[in-house]
């Protein structure tokens, strides 16, 4: 069983290369292959990533877009999409790999922030338990490669909330696993706009989604409430 590790970029020079490096250095021989798939940036995070030994592939913007894009170049059975500012943990692909040989075809880990913050704490505890409100890309998805076909991928429309709508599709008919380890999520979105306002951001395009608003709807909104 091989892993095809993809991870979507936008002017990520701070934080590519950790990231790369950690999951190169503990890939071993189930690492089939590492995209990063650059959405147009203009800083020199394609040349940090390429240096970091990365295979860097240049898609339209868009984090559905590329996702799916990095996914339709990949030839290992799991997919495995991770952000580039988090660092999951170093047993990553054994910790996959035994969740799916035990009846888990898609799932994700727990997560902590790169921070003492005490709220922020609290918004980590909850991503231990099986609820959709405590899901989200930060925590990194691994899916077959049969399954994220069979669903036709993340829906290529979606500009906000696309993890969130793969996840709740596939839910429906398979096993989802939350792997109890954390992946190292940066706190940077909290530290510019503060936690109370992230998180009024957060619940009002989760409701917004669950109400049936449109994606231009919800990105406009949170891009007025956040930074």
């Amino acid at each position: 069983m091989q892993i095809s590790i993809i991870i979507v970029s936008l002017n990520e020079a701070q934080n590519i290369q950790p990231v790369v490096k950690l999951l190169k250095d503990n890939g071993g021989n189930s690492l089939k292959e590492l995209f990063v798939v650059d959405g147009g940036s203009t800083d020199n995070t394609c040349e940090l990533a390429a240096a970091a030994g990365a295979t860097v592939l240049h898609s339209k913007p868009g984090r559905a877009t590329q996702m799916n894009f990095g996914a339709s170049q990949a030839t290992g059975d799991l997919l495995y999409f991770v952000h580039a500012d988090t660092r999951p943990p170093t047993s990553y692909l054994q910790d996959i790999i035994a969740a799916v040989k035990d009846g888990h075809p898609i799932g994700c880990f727990r997560f902590q922030f790169d921070s003492k913050r005490l709220l922020l704490k609290v918004n980590s505890f909850f991503t231990r338990f099986d609820k959709m409100w405590c899901r989200g890309g930060d925590q990194s998805l691994f899916v077959t490669r049969e399954i994220f076909e069979e669903l036709n991928g993340y829906c290529p429309t979606y500009k906000i909330m696309e993890e969130y709508d793969f996840i709740k599709r596939a839910r429906k008919k398979y096993s989802f696993k939350i792997i109890p380890k954390d992946v190292i999520v940066s706190a940077r979105k909290y530290e510019y706009n503060g936690y109370f306002r992230v998180q009024v951001a957060n619940l009002t395009v989760f409701n917004m989604y669950r109400f049936g608003c449109s994606q231009d709807a919800m990105v406009n909104a949170y891009r007025k409430l956040l930074k």
